[in-house]
Protein backbone atom coordinates (compact mmCIF):
# COMPACT_ATOMS: atom_id res chain seq x y z
CA UNK A 1 0.00 0.00 0.00
CA UNK A 2 2.76 2.40 0.96
CA UNK A 3 4.73 1.59 -2.19
CA UNK A 4 1.76 2.41 -4.40
CA UNK A 5 1.31 5.82 -2.68
CA UNK A 6 4.95 6.65 -3.29
CA UNK A 7 4.65 5.60 -6.94
CA UNK A 8 1.51 7.72 -7.41
CA UNK A 9 3.14 10.72 -5.68
CA UNK A 10 6.21 10.43 -7.88
CA UNK A 11 4.06 10.26 -11.02
CA UNK A 12 2.06 13.35 -10.00
CA UNK A 13 5.19 15.35 -9.16
CA UNK A 14 6.77 14.31 -12.44
CA UNK A 15 3.70 15.43 -14.36
CA UNK A 16 3.75 18.80 -12.59
CA UNK A 17 7.47 19.34 -13.19
CA UNK A 18 7.35 18.50 -16.90
CA UNK A 19 5.81 21.84 -18.05
CA UNK A 20 8.46 23.75 -16.08
CA UNK A 21 11.29 21.91 -17.82
CA UNK A 22 9.89 22.58 -21.29
CA UNK A 23 9.52 26.38 -20.87
CA UNK A 24 11.99 28.17 -23.19
CA UNK A 25 14.37 30.56 -21.47
CA UNK A 26 14.66 34.19 -22.50
CA UNK A 27 17.60 35.11 -24.68
CA UNK A 28 20.05 37.76 -23.48
CA UNK A 29 19.77 39.50 -26.86
CA UNK A 30 16.04 40.20 -26.40
CA UNK A 31 15.48 43.89 -25.54
CA UNK A 32 13.96 44.40 -22.10
CA UNK A 33 11.86 47.41 -23.05
CA UNK A 34 11.21 49.48 -26.14
CA UNK A 35 10.14 52.48 -24.10
CA UNK A 36 11.86 55.72 -24.96
CA UNK A 37 9.98 58.17 -22.76
CA UNK A 38 11.12 61.72 -23.42
CA UNK A 39 10.95 64.38 -20.73
CA UNK A 40 7.64 66.17 -20.96
CA UNK A 41 7.46 69.97 -21.10
CA UNK A 42 6.86 72.08 -18.02
CA UNK A 43 3.30 73.22 -17.33
CA UNK A 44 1.61 75.69 -15.00
CA UNK A 45 -0.56 73.78 -12.55
CA UNK A 46 -2.45 76.78 -11.19
CA UNK A 47 -4.60 79.52 -12.76
CA UNK A 48 -1.66 81.93 -12.60
CA UNK A 49 1.81 82.21 -11.07
CA UNK A 50 3.68 85.41 -10.25
CA UNK A 51 6.97 85.91 -12.09
CA UNK A 52 9.51 87.41 -9.65
CA UNK A 53 12.86 89.18 -9.98
CA UNK A 54 14.60 86.79 -7.56
CA UNK A 55 13.98 83.26 -6.30
CA UNK A 56 12.00 84.54 -3.32
CA UNK A 57 8.33 85.16 -2.64
CA UNK A 58 9.26 88.57 -1.16
CA UNK A 59 11.02 89.85 -4.31
CA UNK A 60 9.52 92.26 -6.84
CA UNK A 61 6.76 90.92 -9.11
CA UNK A 62 7.62 91.27 -12.81
CA UNK A 63 4.57 89.69 -14.37
CA UNK A 64 2.10 86.83 -14.30
CA UNK A 65 2.47 83.43 -15.95
CA UNK A 66 -0.96 82.06 -16.85
CA UNK A 67 -1.82 78.42 -17.47
CA UNK A 68 -2.34 79.04 -21.20
CA UNK A 69 1.10 80.68 -21.70
CA UNK A 70 4.03 78.90 -23.31
CA UNK A 71 7.32 79.23 -21.46
CA UNK A 72 10.86 77.88 -21.26
CA UNK A 73 12.67 76.83 -18.08
CA UNK A 74 16.36 77.79 -18.18
CA UNK A 75 17.58 76.71 -14.75
CA UNK A 76 16.49 75.73 -11.27
CA UNK A 77 17.48 76.90 -7.81
CA UNK A 78 15.94 74.87 -5.02
CA UNK A 79 12.19 74.90 -5.65
CA UNK A 80 12.37 77.89 -8.02
CA UNK A 81 12.56 77.89 -11.84
CA UNK A 82 14.06 80.67 -13.97
CA UNK A 83 11.74 80.98 -16.97
CA UNK A 84 11.03 83.02 -20.08
CA UNK A 85 7.35 83.58 -20.79
CA UNK A 86 7.14 83.20 -24.59
CA UNK A 87 3.76 84.94 -24.68
CA UNK A 88 4.90 88.19 -23.03
CA UNK A 89 8.72 87.93 -23.17
CA UNK A 90 9.08 88.41 -19.40
CA UNK A 91 12.02 86.59 -17.76
CA UNK A 92 12.11 85.79 -14.06
CA UNK A 93 11.62 83.26 -11.29
CA UNK A 94 8.50 81.23 -10.54
CA UNK A 95 7.82 78.79 -7.73
CA UNK A 96 8.32 75.12 -8.59
CA UNK A 97 5.26 74.36 -6.47
CA UNK A 98 3.08 75.55 -9.34
CA UNK A 99 5.36 74.90 -12.33
CA UNK A 100 6.62 71.38 -12.91
CA UNK A 101 6.93 68.60 -15.46
CA UNK A 102 4.30 65.99 -15.97
CA UNK A 103 5.50 62.41 -15.83
CA UNK A 104 5.22 59.67 -18.43
CA UNK A 105 5.20 55.93 -17.90
CA UNK A 106 5.94 53.14 -20.33
CA UNK A 107 3.82 50.07 -19.99
CA UNK A 108 5.36 47.44 -22.25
Amino acid sequence: MRTSRIAVSAAVLGALALPLVSIPTASAATPVSSCSAKPLPYKVHAKAVTIRSKASSKSTALGVLYRSHKFTVHKSSGNWRYITDKTTGVKGWVSGTYVYRDTAMCLD
